[in-house]
């Protein structure tokens, strides 16, 4: 099944059941209001939430409307955790390439995560809303998955049957506050603005063969402006699967019900595979040419970020959105 959420109901928008193709969906405040109220109780509302899903698949569930991707929130309009992995260790290598200095060993046997901002996430066709163009707008094109609760100390070999939504995710960077940031020793702040997540989360079992039950095996496309970015696999090249990011997220404490866990940028060591990401595209230019010629993104600039199954019908629908200055 697919779900996401309106932006009317307050800022955990209203849950809705989403028709397979994207084109309808419908309420369900008798099963639960909101995304995380069902993720609460989700012994008792999937099965509930899926039979939902079935009778609006066939056409036959009453009370169905246009389902408009513009007036969705984020799935999860808000979590109480989104922790972000860096799972394809090609993109790392890249960056530390670019600048000429090593890889530490311990990267290839420890995810890399930080964890983000997730009091307030914006909807996949919001405005990324930016002060200074100066700052280094990038897209990062991501999966995420959503949790169950997952006890503290779950091994990867059993963390995936925590796994209860799969969602599409850009997570803006401000490339030139990074740096500064990274100095202090403490990690990312003011260099992750709010982050978006694709119109609908999807059940594992909505991608079929394509879900392995550690990764999605399709590729994830960005465009800017139109212009293809990239297609790498999501299934390729990625060092560490959403088990093990999972497991590595709950070592030392456990993780609640609505916890989102990302995969960091996607990246496939074929170079045919192109980029999820503008500063993976500099670092590749200044590695061959000496400097970095693609600018990062300027106001007005339109980000889109999609994944489309076997038969070319958008899984997640599309992140969709405009980069905008923001004035107080």
């Amino acid at each position: 099944m697919k779900l996401a959420s309106l932006k009317a109901g307050g800022r955990d928008g209203t849950l809705v059941v989403v028709g397979r193709d994207l084109s309808r969906a419908v309420a369900v405040p008798r099963i639960a209001a909101t995304l995380q109220a069902a993720l609460d109780d989700w012994e008792r509302c999937a099965e509930a939430l899926a039979a939902v899903s079935e009778r609006l698949n066939a056409g036959s569930e009453p009370g169905s409307f246009a389902f408009d991707p513009r007036e969705a929130a984020a799935p999860l309009p808000r979590a109480y955790q989104w922790a972000d992995g860096s799972a394809y260790l090609h993109h790392a290598e890249l960056v530390r390439k670019a600048r000429k200095a090593e890889m530490p060993q311990s990267l290839y046997s420890d995810p890399l995560m930080y964890q983000g901002g997730s009091d307030s996430f914006i909807g996949p066709c919001d405005d990324i809303l930016v002060a200074d163009e100066g700052w280094g707008i990038d897209l990062e094109a991501e999966i995420a998955v959503v949790t169950g609760d997952v006890p503290m100390g779950t091994e990867a070999a059993s963390a995936g049957a925590h796994i209860r939504l799969l969602m599409l995710v850009n997570d803006v960077s401000l490339r030139n506050l990074i740096p500064g940031e990274l100095a202090k020793g403490f990690g990312f702040f003011q260099s992750k603005p709010a982050t978006a997540f694709s119109p609908v989360a999807a059940t594992p079992d909505e991608l079929g063969p394509a879900w392995d039950g550690r990764t999605i095996h399709l590729p994830l496309e960005s465009r800017v402006n139109g212009v293809l970015l990239g297609r790498p696999d999501a299934g390729r090249d990625m060092n560490f699967d959403f088990p093990t990011l999972i497991a590595h997220a709950a070592r030392t404490r456990a993780l609640e019900a609505g916890t989102i866990i990302g995969s960091g940028t996607v990246s496939n060591r074929d170079p045919a595979a192109g980029s999820s990401c503008l500063a993976e595209r500099r670092m590749i230019e200044t590695i061959e040419r000496g400097k970095a010629e693609t600018p990062f993104l300027r106001f007005g600039d339109r980000v889109r970020i999609e994944m489309l199954d076997a038969s070319g019908r958008s899984i997640f629908g599309a992140i969709d959105q405009k980069v905008a200055h923001y004035e107080a």
